[in-house]
């Protein structure tokens, strides 16, 4: 379904009065990789690394240096306004935090219902329709679509912004770290959502996350990236048993073991 090549974002760094271009950061240098329909791919690493980067270029939220990202075999960034407008409808993204992500002043029924008012195909009875379906597949009672964001937790917050990200029938979604500001409890709740919908809707995902423990729950295949390259993927089994890389080896050897008696001792994990 999608498939990138070479793809590089550099960020100039500047200084002085003149704000004279002194170096550059590579958020994303020379990265390939692809993601078959229906799999969740994942992308770890630490803050920083350009995980966020790769996946707002995947959306054209940002303009790359070089590179090429195809989607079902076609180049995004060849793409004119109006065959923009129609792939947004196929890729979404949900965001990380769900407290920043929301409008506070709009109700959530315009926030979910967003996209399909911009995209003008529908009229008021179906829009409201579809809000009141699209809540109830992330588990929200639809009387909820009239009240504010700050009237929620951020586990409701960010089922919220599932059902924005959902409403349109994307087939593509970029899941930017969607539990890492939730407690864990929630973290849980989320995840079995993001299966479930994954199932039923026949999505594909890109699942960015800094937790290899949530990868293992989730994904199929991941890759690591590390200083903006990717320095090994392979799936999800072969990186957890046999990590060829040290920064690999760096991340499995700090998740945490929710057992003081075991510290020190061989994590397991569970595919």
């Amino acid at each position: 379904m999608l498939e990138v090549k070479d793809l590089k974002k550099y960020f100039p760094v500047k200084k002085g009065v003149l704000q004279r271009t002194v170096g550059f950061v590579k958020a994303v240098d020379e990265v390939s990789f692809s993601i078959g329909k229906g799999e969740t791919f994942g992308l770890v690493g630490e803050s920083g690394c350009g995980k966020t980067t790769t996946g707002r270029l995947l959306l054209r939220l940002l303009q790359p240096d070089a590179g090429d990202i195809y989607f079902e075999g076609r180049n995004i960034y060849s793409l004119g306004k109006r065959e923009l407008v129609n792939l947004r409808k196929d890729m979404q993204i949900i965001f990380q935090d769900p407290f920043s992500s929301l409008n506070p002043r709009m109700k959530v029924k315009d926030i979910v219902s967003e996209g399909l008012q911009l995209h003008k195909k529908y009229t008021a009875s179906e829009i409201d329709k579809n809000c009141d379906k699209t809540l109830e597949l992330v588990g929200l009672p639809k009387e909820y679509k009239y009240r504010y964001p700050h009237q929620f937790s951020g586990g409701e917050r960010q089922r919220i912004g599932i059902a924005r990200a959902i409403i349109l029938e994307p087939k593509f979604i970029v899941c930017d770290e969607p539990v890492s500001n939730l407690d864990v409890s929630i973290q849980a709740k989320i995840l079995k959502l993001l299966k479930e919908l994954k199932a039923n809707l026949k999505l594909t995902y890109l699942f960015i996350t800094h937790d290899l423990s949530v990868v293992a729950n989730m994904c199929e295949r991941v890759a690591v990236m590390y200083g903006g390259k990717i320095v090994e993927h392979g799936s999800v089994k072969d990186i957890y048993v046999n990590p060829k890389h040290e920064y690999t080896k760096r991340l499995l050897r700090s998740i945490p073991i929710p057992d003081p008696k075991a510290r020190g001792k061989n994590k397991e994990l569970h595919f």
